[in-house]
C-alpha cells in the first residue's frame, strides 16, 4: 500500500449497492454513498489519482464522477484490462502502483495484476479468494472509504486529512 499511486473502482456493487434502478421512463439511475465520495476525495487530497472502470453504462455515473474530480471514467468496458493497461501507459505508473476495488469476475484480470487488490464485503467468493484485502463495509455503504482510509493511514498521509478539521493531536 506504500506505493499505491492510483486507485481504480468499479461502480455496480463497488460505489453502488449493486442495485439497478429503472424509472417509468426506462432511465437507469444509481444512489451513491457520500461516505465513498468523502473517501474519493481524501485520495485526491493526497495526490493519489482515481478512477472508474464499468461494464455498464449509465449517464448517472458520469454525473457523479465529474461532482467528485474523476477524470478517468471508462463505461461500457467490456475487457477492463485492455483500459487498465491504456491508465498505466498514460500515467506511466507500475502495477504495485495501483489499487482496484471490484467485486464480480470481470474484475479478476485486472486483480492478478494489480498491488492491492481489493475485494468489498459482498463481493463473489472467488474474488474474495484472489485479493489482498475484503472490506468490511459492502458495495455502496462505504466500502471505498474504507479503502481510501486504510491507504492514506498507511501511508502516514492521515494528518493531511486530519489538520483541515483543526486536529492537533495528530
Amino acid at each position: 500500500m506504500k506505493e499505491i499511486k492510483l486507485v481504480i473502482i468499479d461502480v455496480d456493487g463497488v460505489l453502488t449497492d449493486g442495485a439497478i434502478y429503472i424509472d417509468d421512463d426506462g432511465r437507469e439511475t444509481k444512489a451513491f454513498s457520500v461516505l465513498d465520495g468523502t473517501g474519493i476525495s481524501y485520495l485526491h487530497r493526497v495526490n493519489i489519482k482515481t478512477a472508474i472502470i464499468s461494464g455498464r453504462i449509465c449517464k448517472a455515473v458520469d454525473h457523479r464522477a465529474k461532482e467528485l474530480n474523476i477524470a478517468e471514467v471508462h463505461q461500457g468496458v467490456k475487457n477492463k484490462l485492455d483500459v487498465y493497461n491504456e491508465i498505466l501507459e498514460k500515467y506511466s505508473l507500475k502495477d504495485e502502483e495501483v489499487c482496484y476495488i471490484g467485486d464480480d469476475l470481470i474484475d479478476l484480470p485486472i486483480f492478478y495484476r494489480v498491488g492491492f487488490p481489493v475485494a468489498v464485503a459482498n463481493a463473489m467468493p472467488i474474488v474474495k479468494q484472489y485479493s489482498s484485502y475484503v472490506t468490511k463495509a459492502k458495495g455502496g455503504c462505504g466500502a471505498v472509504r474504507e479503502v481510501a482510509e486504510k491507504i492514506i493511514k498507511f501511508q502516514e498521509k492521515w494528518f493531511i486529512i486530519m489538520e483541515r478539521y483543526g486536529d492537533k493531536q495528530i
